[in-house]
């Protein structure tokens, strides 16, 4: 899409929604995040900034950050003195304009006649109410959403520019690789996208040369932008990936073991069907179609791309780590792209049926309601349930880190399972009972007499849980010497349990 004052303005309508609806749920919710693991990132952007060390506890190097473009991120916010909840916000906000920037681009690059339909395009990514859940999340999910998004955006600018020159074919590939190290090193599963996006571009190169100029660019600056973090890892855990991926794993190891794949890969599309991008699904298959008859089929299979990636990580989720929950925030990624075919499918089918009567009306009725839906979940149900989702973690984690900075001295060993917020509001030694800091307890997961035995020989001597998270799930346990129950008052009210902490009586006298 040309830089010329037409898009110029329609790139100031993105930002400007983008910024209002954060706004409006960070408002709504009176600030904080939505997930303890936030509270995770913000830990190891401080010690990154303030100690020049990759670490969750300080003096103690660990790899559970999940995405450590993000932490980088966040820990220039650190650096510069901004206030953490400033500076995250902000992220957030330009990382979802950004991806409504991107939409329109690659509306407009697809459809270029069509005047209006970039700026619905790109308003339609920024009112998902899932990405703007993302975007104030205080989680890279926005960040690395928009990254794949971009790297969909090349592969199409890239399958139109077959013959460009080879210097050109160079600086494009090089472009691909940076992005696809970025995107990496946003989430590992990143990497899908990437490999996703070359292989359906090998089928478009015809010249021998310019795949070797393209791909040789790609892979080397591929490597280069992800090697560092690759050797952090090796450094720490001995393998590529973040302790968090086997940690994750395992704790949901009995679903694997108790639910079929057919049934894990619908519970991770469910999240997903909240929302006005089912009203986009007869415009995505009808893109689909219309790509299949109209172009090539080099070509076709090249504008498939969002749909192999949506099926792909979710497939991958479904059957190594099926955790739909927190609005399916682990598979939200796969919606910008979706979004983007779904509109330009919607606008054909309303081109289409324009001449005939009965067709018109049930085609913009379908367009309509779909921007109407939009709005109602981005201003009406959206701002509900992420203020639901902050007082949460306000009122029982939080709330927890606050009581345990003022009660219990640093030097006795608490062990935890949602390490986020008591890292950042009471920093200590902690032994983490889900293992995301402490890998030795993955083999013990699933285990609770041996968890309760680690724990012991640790010295543990507070314990900070939810009674689901207690090992053997049992809050009366005689090992259990209660001290502390947060007694908010929304967990409660959607279901959930109260954060306690108890202090821990190995001898099973409380009263000792």
């Amino acid at each position: 899409m040309p830089f010329n004052k037409t898009n110029r303005r329609t790139d100031i309508i993105i930002f400007i929604a983008a910024l209002v609806l954060a706004i409006i749920y960070i408002a709504t919710a009176g600030g904080g995040f939505p997930l303890d693991d936030s509270w995770i990132h913000q830990v190891y952007a401080r010690n990154l900034a303030q100690l020049g060390e990759w670490s969750f506890v300080a003096g103690q190097p660990s790899a559970a950050s999940t995405s450590p473009l993000y932490t980088v991120l966040l820990s220039i916010g650190y650096k510069l003195g901004i206030h953490y909840t400033i500076w995250t916000h902000t992220l957030g906000v330009v990382a979802l304009a950004s991806a409504g920037m991107i939409a329109a681009r690659m509306t407009f690059r697809l459809r270029p006649k069509q005047r209006y339909l970039p700026l619905l395009s790109g308003l339609a990514v920024v009112f998902s109410w899932h990405l703007i859940w993302a975007a104030v999340s205080g989680m890279e999910t926005m960040i690395f959403s928009m990254l794949c998004l971009l790297i969909v955006a090349l592969v199409w600018r890239e399958a139109e520019q077959i013959d460009a020159p080879l210097r050109q074919k160079l600086i494009w590939g090089g472009v691909y690789g940076f992005v696809s190290g970025l995107t990496t090193l946003a989430r590992p599963e990143g990497l899908g996208i990437v490999g996703l996006g070359g292989l359906v571009l090998i089928t478009s190169f015809k010249d021998i040369r310019r795949f070797i100029y393209w791909s040789g660019a790609a892979v080397i600056i591929f490597v280069f932008t992800l090697s560092p973090y690759l050797l952090l890892n090796l450094q720490l855990t001995g393998g590529l990936l973040p302790d968090t991926a086997a940690a994750k794993q395992a704790q949901n190891a009995w679903v694997i073991a108790n639910f079929s794949f057919s049934r894990r890969f619908w519970e991770m599309v469910r999240p997903l069907l909240a929302g006005a991008q089912i009203m986009l699904i007869p415009g995505m298959l009808f893109f689909a179609y219309r790509t299949l008859r109209e172009t090539s089929r080099r070509l076709w299979f090249i504008y498939q791309l969002p749909f192999l990636w949506a099926l792909a990580l979710i497939a991958v989720y479904a059957a190594r780590l099926p955790a739909p929950y927190q609005h399916g925030r682990y598979v939200i990624p796969v919606l910008a792209p979706l979004i983007v075919v779904g509109v330009i499918g919607t606008s054909d089918i309303v081109l289409r049926w324009r001449y005939n009567q009965l067709g018109r009306i049930l085609t913009r009725s379908l367009a309509l309601t779909t921007a109407l839906i939009f709005v109602v979940f981005a201003l009406g149900i959206g701002p509900g349930v992420y203020r639901s989702d902050v007082r949460v973690i306000e009122e029982e984690m939080v709330t927890a880190a606050h009581w345990i900075a003022e009660n219990i001295p640093p030097d006795e060993l608490l062990a935890i399972h949602d390490i986020g917020a008591v890292g950042y509001f009471a920093p200590r030694p902690m032994l983490d009972i889900a293992g995301l800091v402490t890998p030795e307890i993955i083999p013990l997961l699933g285990d609770d007499n041996a968890l309760w035995e680690f724990m012991r020989r640790s010295n543990a001597r507070y314990l900070m849980a939810f009674p689901d998270q207690i090992p053997g799930n049992n809050p009366d346990d005689s090992r259990l010497c209660l001290v502390f129950t947060t007694h908010g008052k929304t967990s409660p009210s959607l279901g959930g349990p109260n954060m306690s902490v108890y202090k821990l009586s190995w001898d099973g006298r409380c009263n000792s």
